[in-house]
């Protein structure tokens, strides 16, 4: 009984060992030349426990990509988290813009390392898009349901609809973008955060 108890305590820990291993051999290997057992051997656990957990490579990958996202293993949504929803209480758009750059910051130094990879993944086994709504676009929605809120608060230009704001958070909050100034040209995610805000709140704040 007493084992029983350990081995559902140890059950986290165990999980986020295992995506932390697919990771690192993931963008260090590739999607495709990386086998289950090469994963299992750096997480020290059995292949077994992997087939259990997971079930298969490309669940793995879809939970490794959700965690990303989201930070930590529970499974709530990154609109119902307490950032998402700190931004949405910021009484002006300038306020509103820079914590969810900020916010936005925390996920891409998660997610940007794993796109490319993510990327050729699903061109190579079209069933890992399948994984995913392919009717919808997850970050847009998130952008998008942060713009309907900016556009009614004191501070932001007159005429900008929910829509183009939300083109402007897609565009220049992206993975790709971001890579190219902390992967490519060195910055450090500190100072792409505060030209990613300080851009934004010129294009969309009104002056002083």
């Amino acid at each position: 009984m007493e084992q029983r108890k350990k081995r559902v305590r140890d059950a986290p820990r165990t999980r986020r060992r295992m995506l932390e291993a697919a990771r690192e051999l993931f963008v260090l290997n590739g999607y495709g030349a990386t086998t289950l057992k090469e994963i299992a051997d750096r997480a020290d656990v059995a292949v077994q426990t992997i087939y259990f957990t997971f079930g298969n490579k490309r669940v793995l990958l879809k939970e490794l990509v959700d965690v990303a996202i989201a930070g930590d293993l529970e499974p709530v949504a990154t609109m119902d988290r307490p950032w998402f929803r700190e931004v949405l209480a910021a009484p002006t758009a300038e306020g509103h813009l820079r914590l969810h750059v900020r916010g936005t910051r925390a996920i891409l130094e998660r997610v940007a390392p794993i796109v490319e990879m993510l990327r050729a993944a699903a061109s190579a086994d079209p069933a890992i898009a399948g994984q995913w709504d392919a009717d919808a676009d997850p970050r847009f929605a998130v952008h998008l349901e942060a713009a309907r809120s900016l556009v009614a608060k004191p501070g932001v230009r007159a005429g900008l609809t929910a829509e183009h704001v939300a083109d402007l958070l897609f565009g220049l909050l992206s993975p790709e973008l971001y890579q190219v100034f902390v992967r490519d040209r060195g910055w450090s995610p500190e100072r792409w955060e505060s030209w990613a805000a300080d851009t934004l709140v010129s294009q969309i704040c009104r002056g002083i």
